[in-house]
């Protein structure tokens, strides 16, 4: 196995050299390899202390292998294949990566929204195995699915103790409901966030269910261990150096390419690990994920087993270690804690305000385009006269080093049911679907201007670029689109539906940007089908 990173960038190199020079002077390296929580400054520490577990990983996570393939065993035994994980953020996030890359089956629910939650459910129940997993144990939306599946278990006359696995962190209020509900629970190391907890219970437990080979990941990221300690010929440190010098010069967007990876899905998982890691206190390194480079001063191009101003090369486990390494390198050089998230539960303490509302404070519409509603204000104070009128204005106010969110509260899979003609090929099929996706605005607008365009499904981006939304610099313009639901799903036990507590989401999150004098406009589709299309139609016209 070979790990390394290059570099195609003359001018970094030398900025990464020196960077982990000094590093490496001040004894960061065996310093950090040896957990020492200091390294982010006293205020950092506190947390630090209990959050450095990741480090040994790949031999501490050995334990849980026997564990894991008793309960492969038996769900291969009583025909369990398809594998449901609940999860969100770093509970979901990495299990997705691994088993894309394994090329294994593994239904991802890390939405509140009722079409995808509903059409998971009605698919092979008699034959589903749900894993639920996060951290804190108190996560709305993986609660929500846990609630939502156990009825669907027991109307179908199955025992859920039977169905449900739970990862969690010991002592979390999850772990006690699961032993008392008697379902088999894996306890991840409290010591790992969620965004550095690939290689723990929340990345191999439902990745092994749906079949992916795990004992390999913790053998690659074992190889790369002990590089980690090293004042030089440490891959991590170059990394991480890279990262942190880039972006104190100025070229904070990290633009992430993985187009001849044999990897599937890494930068999404990247995207998570740096933006919630670094996007505080005003500072921060904004990934972007699934975009073509603009050329510009603030990028840096990173590859994955591709070539990038700074490259990545090594296989899946190697990565995972080596990219949190790093980030946790470029948060000292950038003079942060890559530990704390002091933004996320702002959003949350909004939703749950909301939530207690007779009704949700939707607001009164400031235009309407056909099956679009727009709710907000608008750079400028001027209403334009339509949807494409709009989606201008907001291109024309991204500040000079700011970017565009995309964050679309919708059915990340809806864009597969649309019909396509019976003999159709796969690029046909391909241009439906692409018709028929939200995210295809990612790209139409990205095209007329130069500053990046992200876009992000929500509630998923919450537990990610949410952070950095919040409490990255404060140059963002953000675009969100929610969506009339037709069937929806009541959570058991709860006063809410998940239709009400995706708009209570999306509305929390709306309070806490425009709270900061952002730009933020929501586009509400009152027929889905239908809005998608104009809204890519109107995408067009800018």
């Amino acid at each position: 196995m070979s790990v390394s990173v290059t570099f195609g960038d003359e001018r970094l190199a030398e900025q990464a050299a020196e960077t982990a020079r000094r590093l490496a002077a001040e004894g960061v390296p065996q310093a950090l390899a040896g957990g020492d929580p200091t390294l982010w400054g006293p205020q950092a520490q506190q947390e630090a202390a209990v959050r450095l577990g990741w480090l040994t990983l790949p031999t501490t996570s050995r334990a849980l292998l026997g564990e894991i393939g008793e309960l492969v065993a038996r769900a291969r035994a009583e025909g369990l294949d398809h594998v449901v994980l609940a999860g969100m953020g770093g509970s979901s996030l990495a299990p997705e990566v691994i088993t894309t890359t394994a090329d294994v089956p593994l239904t991802v629910l890390d939405t509140t929204d009722p079409v995808q939650v509903g059409r998971a459910l009605e698919d092979r129940l008699e034959s589903t195995i749900v894993v639920v997993a996060s951290k804190s144990g108190g996560t709305v939306e993986t609660d929500s699915h846990r609630r939502i599946y156990e009825q669907a278990f027991r109307a179908a006359g199955i025992d859920p103790a039977s169905r449900i696995v739970v990862v969690t962190d010991p002592g979390s209020p999850l772990e006690q409901a699961a032993r008392e509900a008697g379902y088999q629970v894996f306890l991840a190391d409290p010591d790992v966030g969620g965004r550095y907890s690939a290689l723990s219970a929340f990345g191999l437990v439902p990745s092994a269910l749906a079949g992916a080979d795990v004992a390999r990941l913790l053998d690659d990221a074992a190889e790369v261990l002990p590089l980690l300690a090293r004042a030089e010929g440490n891959p991590g440190l170059d990394l991480g150096a890279a990262l942190g010098a880039a972006a104190l010069a100025g070229r904070d967007k990290l633009v992430l390419e993985d187009g001849l990876s044999e990897i599937n899905g890494l930068p999404d998982w990247i995207e998570q690990l740096i933006a919630e890691s670094t996007g505080k206190s005003g500072k921060g390194i904004l990934p972007i994920v699934g975009a073509d480079p603009n050329d510009t001063d603030d990028e840096l191009i990173a590859g994955i087993d591709t070539d990038g101003a700074v490259a990545v090369h090594g296989p899946l486990g190697a990565q995972f270690l080596l990219w949190e390494y790093a980030t946790a390198i470029a948060g000292r050089v950038l003079g942060i804690d890559p530990f704390n998230q002091p933004n996320v539960a702002e959003s949350k303490e909004n939703t749950g305000a909301l939530l207690d509302r007779p009704e949700l404070p939707v607001g009164t519409p400031i235009l309407v385009d056909g099956p679009v509603e727009v709710y907000g204000e608008l750079p400028g104070g001027q209403t334009p006269k339509d949807l494409s009128g709009v989606l201008t204005q907001l291109l024309e106010a991204i500040p000079e080093r700011g970017y565009l969110a995309v964050m679309a509260y919708l059915d990340r899979e809806g864009a597969f049911d649309v019909p396509t003609a019976e003999g159709a090929s796969f690029d046909e099929m391909t241009e439906a679907w692409s018709a028929a996706d939200p995210a295809t605005l990612r790209g139409l607008l990205a095209i007329r201007t130069d500053r990046p365009v992200t876009f992000g499904w929500g509630p998923r981006f919450l537990h990610s670029t949410g952070q950095y939304h919040k409490g990255g610099p404060q140059d963002g313009v953000f675009l969100q689109i929610t969506g009339a639901v037709e069937t929806d799903i009541e959570v058991p036990g709860k006063p809410y539906t998940l239709g009400r507590l995706q708009l209570a989401q999306a509305l929390g999150d709306q309070g806490a940007l425009a709270g900061r004098g952002r730009p933020i406009v929501r586009l509400h589709l009152t027929d889905r089908a239908a809005g998608v299309a104009r809204l890519l139609e109107a995408a067009r016209e800018v």
